[in-house]
């Protein structure tokens, strides 16, 4: 697996290629669940895994630096070598060669690996010997013959047909004055091609046998190399770097590249290594102390130059005049002064040829401005060039970039305490804290406001917390003397042309934490491509940020002063309205793939028809609405203040399927009820009946049963004269009525619904149905009928594709034949849904088959296996159960609890659920817990107590008329 993710490195790799990595053409049944387990495996066992292995739609992406992995390092040797023999620059490409060559130790990927990796492993070596191949033929290009020989008979010996490597040993031997040796190593391959292939040498190596015969002049020797002899230094070396910070803090990962980077020789060129930004991020702060310490390194000169490209009030430096105060810098006297740009920039070039320089340029533009001003090519490869910006000059050749992100919290944390004072800071930790989350990691915005406190010594940290609180002057706050993050960002915005100035406005009012680009092409109003430039070229300019490939976000003060930018000429209503389009469309989609055989509602009228996503799997939607999950709920409540009521309708029912199928019931309540206002307001019975049913459905999961049966039965009286909604409904008064003990009437409707749900085809609806009927059934002790309801339930879900109700069909299923005491089919049920659980799905409802399956454990003898899966069960439902599941599940493990012999835990479980049962009237497991406490008490020897606690469970149980049937084996029902 870790192979397979490394060989791309950034790349998704989906599940399917893994799986046929490992297995090839024969993988087992349960291969994808074995890829799932190794990768949790692999975060688990290498340091920092989690971070390094990250799960990307339907597959898992390799996320590594660009030093981690030695295929980066070859790849980056082998680019930069072809870029320099493209510019003639011949010993540079042959320094970044030898550096890639150097990188093999034997064989790649030796060992076991399957054909998908050994033909992985084939190409990364033919790959390795292209690169010897040219490697070596460039050092016969400069000159070089006797020193090859040896290393060429090396390789032949381990690659004895690859004609290539003949050749040049051929000529290597031939240079060499070995010119009968070159013919005989021509005798030699082609015999061997004769006795392994069949064939004679191809036409190259044969016309180079034949130019060595006659010693033509294509083969003469080539004259080495000669390097200008370097210009005479100044007597003392410049030294122009401004003063180091003495509060300096963090950066410590990036401080640490670069000082490595500039104690790497560049290999005949000067070392060129970017740090973009966005404004305020502390760029020049980070190059000048690095330029600090690595001053000692480059002992002809630290020169800085501030080429001023996002300056207030001045314009970029050209070249020239920056050309002329380097020369300066180097002790050129106006006498010896060249005449003439062109002059002025060859003597900067030859006055660098040899020396080891450290330049600075600060505050660039673009490449046009710092292409004239890098040091030549030269053999030494002794100079450094520390460049800093706003935007990251992709076209600039040979650099190395760094970007600059933002401050971590405890960086952020540890600045305040330098700038402002430690034992200020310590007064007030939670204000400080606040006060670094305000300034949102921006080094610029931290040192304006300690700066601001110093001068203000009666300030209190909390009052400026305070104060910045107001979104609407945060910004104005962050200003001190000539300092501003207001004019920094002004800047960049100030260099954009117009229309990007008014996307980047509009793009302000997209209230999701992450902007795609189909969301943006919607609230621009334009393509998909367009906005997928605007995104970029914003991200060049460090005015958003990019969290993960594809995706972009803004900085909170990035965005506050972008919505303060917002003028007569932009329609901010109109953007809202076609986001609201486009999710409406987008959650249609990805629901469709995810929860197939819904029934859809038609939106407003007119709706454009926005592109969206593809979702060719419910994986992939189900990651879209993960990520945009916030954008969603906020965009429903902008759409139902705008008066856009059957969009709000349809979105918060698309959003409330999710919710449900993450377990995140208060937020579903919260949908709903927005539902049903928006389908009063909208006077739409139809959507009022549906979601009136979800606000039942909601109430049921929050334990507000009472409220629950009202909307359901206000949803009944509505006159929809639909009789899909009404069978909806009608299995929610089933559902909820069930809750309360009364399964007669829970019966009634749900069988009523059944009907209805079959005669319109409503697979899916009847397969929730008949899983909620088999759960009253089983209730009720009506084991037979249950079981055959939930095995009806369980065979459409598998036709449909519905993962997350076939577990629930699964799970009644088992119990049902756990109450006919057929414990091997409740075994096989039970593991079937255990194999489809995830943890981050419905985690109460998986919750409940963990505490199940551990019951079985235990009464099989797996004491081991059954306390890891209580324990898991408990810990699911704590932390994301609702009362209704906390109760349920506490119930059966404290029956694990009993039969482990721990009967105080047992006691104590059951006295909680029974606490969270007893609080909603959720009868059953009020009874249940009861009964389960009387068996707890009567273990630890007080008989009077339990014979309370049971009797008071069968009233229960008799009030809802279960008999002892229905209260089951194992003391579970």
């Amino acid at each position: 697996m870790l192979v397979t993710l490394l060989l791309e490195p950034g790349r998704m790799i989906p599940v399917s290629r893994l799986v046929a990595a490992a297995w090839d053409d024969e993988p087992p049944q349960t291969a994808a669940h074995q890829v799932r387990k190794a990768v949790a495996a692999l975060r688990t066992r290498i340091p920092g895994g989690a971070g390094l292995i990250a799960t990307d739609g339907t597959g898992y992406r390799a996320v590594l630096a660009d030093d981690q992995l030695d295929l980066h390092e070859f790849n980056r040797h082998t680019r930069l070598a072809r870029e320099a023999s493209a510019a003639g620059q011949l010993q540079v490409a042959v320094e970044e060669l030898r550096a890639a060559v150097g990188l093999w130790r034997g064989p790649v990927l030796a060992g076991a690996g399957g054909p998908v990796l050994a033909a992985a492993s084939a190409a990364l070596e033919e790959r390795h010997m292209a690169a010897a191949e040219q490697y070596h033929g460039l050092r016969l290009e400069l000159g070089e013959a006797a020193e090859l020989v040896g290393p060429l008979r090396e390789l032949i010996a381990s690659h004895p047909l690859r004609e290539a490597l003949r050749g040049q040993l051929m000529l290597a031997l031939y240079r060499s004055g070995r010119q009968a040796e070159a013919l005989e190593e021509f005798t030699r391959v082609r015999e061997l091609l004769v006795e392994e292939l069949g064939i004679d040498p191809g036409t190259e190596l044969t016309r180079l046998y034949e130019a060595i015969l006659r010693d033509g002049p294509e083969v003469a020797p080539r004259p080495a190399a000669v390097h200008p002899a370097p210009e005479p230094k100044p007597a003392e070396p410049p030294r122009t770097l401004p003063y180091d910070l003495p509060d300096f803090t963090g950066r410590q990962g990036e401080l640490a590249r670069i000082v490595a980077a500039g104690r790497t020789p560049g290999r005949g060129a000067a070392r060129i290594v970017g740090v973009d930004g966005m404004g305020g991020s502390g760029k020049t702060a980070l190059a000048v102390h690095t330029a600090h310490r690595l001053a000692e390194e480059y002992p002809d000169g630290q020169l800085f130059v501030d080429l001023r490209g996002f300056s207030p009030g001045e314009k970029p430096q050209e070249a020239g005049p920056v050309v002329d105060s380097l020369l300066r810098s180097l002790g050129v006297t106006d006498d010896r002064m060249p005449e003439g740009p062109e002059r002025r920039l060859a003597l900067w070039q030859r006055l660098c040829a040899g020396r080891r320089l450290l330049l600075v340029l600060d505050n660039a533009v673009d490449a046009a401005q710092i292409r004239p001003l890098l040091p030549a090519a030269d053999s030494s490869g002794g100079c450094l060039v520390l460049l800093t910006s706003r935007i990251r000059m992709l076209d600039l050749d040979g650099a190395e970039w760094l970007s600059l992100e933002l401050l971590s919290p405890a960086d952020s944390f540890a600045l305040l305490e330098r700038t402002l004072g430690a034992e200020r800071v310590a007064a007030e930790p939670q204000a400080a804290q606040r006060l670094v989350q305000l300034c949102g990691g921006l080094p610029l915005a931290l040192r304006i406001t300690a700066a601001r406190l110093r001068n203000r010594p009666r300030w209190t940290l909390q009052y400026l917390v305070d104060r910045l609180a107001d979104e609407t002057r945060r910004l104005s706050e962050l200003s001190a003397g000539q300092r501003s993050v207001e004019a920094t960002l002004r800047l960049s915005y100030q260099a954009m042309e117009e229309p990007r100035r008014a996307a980047f406005r509009l793009l302000a009012e997209h209230p999701g934490s992450t902007l795609d680009v189909y969301s943006v092409a919607a609230l621009l109003g334009g393509d998909v491509r367009t906005a997928e430039d605007t995104l970029e070229h914003l991200l060049d300019s460090h005015l958003l940020d990019q969290p993960e490939m594809g995706l972009y976000s803004f900085h909170d003060l990035v965005r506050t002063y972008a919505l303060g930018l917002r003028g007569a000429e932009d329609d901010p209503l109109g953007a809202m309205r076609r986001l609201v389009s486009y999710y409406v469309r987008a959650t249609e989609a990805a629901c469709d793939a995810l929860f197939p055989g819904r029934t859809r509602y038609a939106a407003d009228s007119g709706q454009q028809a926005w592109p969206v996503p593809e979702f060719a799997c419910g994986e992939r939607a189900l990651e879209w609405l993960r990520r945009e999950h916030d954008a969603l709920r906020a965009v429903t409540e902008r759409a139902a203040a705008a008066g856009l009521h059957r969009d709000t309708v349809v979105l918060a029912r698309n959003l409330m399927f999710y919710l449900n199928l993450l377990g995140r019931h208060e937020e579903f309540g919260a949908g709903a009820r927005l539902a049903v206002a928006s389908a009063r307001a909208l006077g739409d019975p139809l959507l009022l009946r549906v979601s009136l049913g979800n606000l039942g459905i909601a109430h049921w999961w929050l334990g507000a049963f009472q409220e629950g049966i009202d909307a359901a039965e206000e949803a009944l009286a509505v006159d929809a004269g639909d009789p899909s909604t009404e069978a909806f409904c009608l299995d929610v008064l089933g559902l909820l009525h069930g809750a309360f003990g009364n399964f007669e009437r829970a019966r009634a409707h749900l069988e009523q619904g059944i009907a209805l749900h079959r005669s319109l085809g409503a697979a899916r609806m009847e397969a929730e149905a008949l899983a909620n009927l088999s759960s009253v059934l089983t209730w009720s002790g009506r084991h037979a009928q249950a079981a055959g309801h939930a095995a009806r339930a369980v065979e459409l879900n598998r036709r449909l594709g519905e993962r997350g109700n076939e577990i629930t069909s699964l799970t009644w299923l088992a119990l049902a034949h756990l109450g006919l005491g057929e414990d091997e089919r409740a075994r096989v049920c039970l593991a079937q849904a255990l194999e489809l659980c995830d943890e981050g799905l419905r985690p109460g409802n998986v919750a409940l088959v963990h505490a199940y399956w551990a019951l079985l454990c235990q009464r099989r003898g797996r004491e081991r296996e059954a306390a890891e899966f209580a324990e898991q069960a408990l810990e699911l439902v704590s932390s994301r159960g609702t009362s209704v599941r906390q109760a349920a599940v506490g119930n059966v493990v404290g029956v694990v609890r009993r039969l482990q012999g721990d009967a105080s835990g047992a006691l104590e479980l059951h006295r909680r659920a029974h606490q969270l049962a007893s609080t909603v009237g959720y009868q059953i497991e009020a009874a249940r817990a009861l009964w389960g406490m009387g068996e707890a008490v009567g273990v630890l020897g007080d008989a009077e107590a339990a014979a309370g606690y049971r009797g008071a469970a069968e009233v229960l149980f008799e009030g809802m008329g279960v008999g002892s049937s229905g209260r089951g084996r194992l003391g579970v029902w």
